[in-house]
């Protein structure tokens, strides 16, 4: 039985990554989601928990071994340096879990979410990206719902990724996500290509 093929989606803060997963679940595309694997992958992965001690001390966990989200955060988000050893710490253990599970599947194809994967040189695990695109004041709307975070946060964050002009000429496929009509249009157009590759 053929492997099936890898697809990326990635997009900045806000841009709707999680609506166009999830159209995709509508279609019965599994669907992998990096970001919330790598959250359970960081409490549950002895290995793991034992290197983000090493080199973020104890208190990355507390007496229970539960993540200390707002210590480590605190540490990363104000030094690329430390950000960049956690990803590397992280995201091995992520890709061998995304391995094991895509051993499991048998569809034409599977999702991989993702914020990162031109950040952070992915684009080779890929068959296909997928880029999702929004206008920015709509990324920041969004993500002040979303998160009840400030507006200064949320650019901080923006400016942390890498600029949407540059991903779109890397990606195979770009989704403007303004219109959920459009938007599941533009989802099944595109499943509708992959099936017949």
């Amino acid at each position: 039985m053929k492997k099936p093929l890898v697809i990326g989606v990635t997009g900045g803060i806000g841009s709707g990554k999680s609506t166009v997963v999830n159209i995709f679940k509508q279609l019965d595309v599994p669907v992998y989601i990096s970001d919330i694997k790598a959250k359970y992958l960081m409490q549950t992965n002895q290995n793991l928990i034992s290197s983000i001690k090493e080199q973020f001390g104890k208190e990355a966990y507390d007496e229970d071994d539960k993540l200390n989200k707002d210590y480590l955060s605190h540490i990363v988000f104000n030094n690329p340096k430390k950000l960049e050893i956690l990803n590397n710490l992280v995201h091995p253990v992520v890709r061998e879990d995304f391995n094991i599970w895509l051993s499991y599947q048998n569809s034409d194809y599977v999702v991989y979410e993702s914020a990162l994967i031109f950040e952070q040189r992915q684009e080779d695990n890929f068959d296909y990206i997928i880029l999702v695109i929004a206008p920015k004041k709509t990324r920041i709307k969004r993500v002040k719902k979303r998160d009840n975070i400030s507006e200064d946060d949320i650019k901080k964050r923006m400016n942390k990724q890498m600029d949407d002009k540059l991903k779109i000429k890397k990606a195979d496929y770009i989704i403007n996500n303004i219109n959920i009509g459009n938007l599941k249009k533009d989802i099944v157009e595109i499943n509708d290509k992959i099936l017949n590759i």
